[in-house]
């Protein structure tokens, strides 16, 4: 049986409505910012697997590692870098770095970072913070707005893990309180910068809401 022949009245309609499917597909890749998550949370909570899972549809991604590079000294470290770079699949780009601010700038495709918290000890080490350099503050608050510019302008999917280390107890040593007060200003900066925020807490993840306290 041969089709039935579509009226003008409904081809028209029809070509309409097409057009307006393409106009929004267009709108919604072009226009819409790309999302921008902070993963946070404790020791072995399982903030890294959330993050990896995020950005596995992705075909290709750039993991940014700000890691030092392990070495014979501390076995225990290098352990953990291992299994993290056997979880990574072959399609992914590693970038083992800690100029952060640097690598999100050249970034093209979607991005994995692990960990701000790493990051920040090597900005703490450059700034003199352990050595009673007062003048460190001002160095860190440049090098963290420079992060903030570099992720605010990102135009590639990307996924940031950071350390929550302000929930346990009060750490025993003066560097290790500095520690703790400045990635907590860290996470709350980036946080702010970010399309959504995920709190992992024994394997389990809770999306923050974007109010402040």
């Amino acid at each position: 049986m041969p089709a039935m022949a579509l009226s003008p009245a409904r081809r028209i309609a029809g070509g309409a409505l097409g057009a307006l499917a393409r106009q929004l597909d267009r709108v919604a890749t072009t226009v819409a910012p790309p999302r921008r998550v902070l993963v946070l949370g404790g020791a072995r909570s399982g903030k890294s697997h959330l993050a990896e899972r995020m950005v596995s549809r992705h075909g290709e991604v750039v993991y940014i590692a700000t890691g030092h590079v392990p070495d014979g000294d501390d076995p225990e470290w290098a352990e953990r870098v291992r299994a993290h770079r056997e979880r990574r699949p072959a399609s992914w780009h590693t970038v083992e770095t800690t100029d952060l601010p640097a690598a999100l700038r050249g970034a093209h495709a979607p991005v994995l970072v692990d960990c701000l918290a790493t990051w920040l000890a090597r900005v703490l080490d450059d700034a003199g913070a352990w050595d009673g350099d007062q003048r460190w503050r001002r160095r860190v608050d440049e090098r963290v707005a420079e992060l903030v510019e570099a992720w605010q302008g990102l135009t590639v999917p990307a996924v940031a893990v950071s350390n929550e280390v302000g929930s346990g107890v009060v750490p025993a040593t003066p560097a290790g309180r500095l520690f703790r007060d400045a990635l907590g200003s860290v996470n709350s900066t980036v946080a702010g910068a970010s399309d959504s925020v995920r709190f992992v807490v024994a394997g389990r993840a809770i999306e923050l809401p974007r109010q402040r306290p």
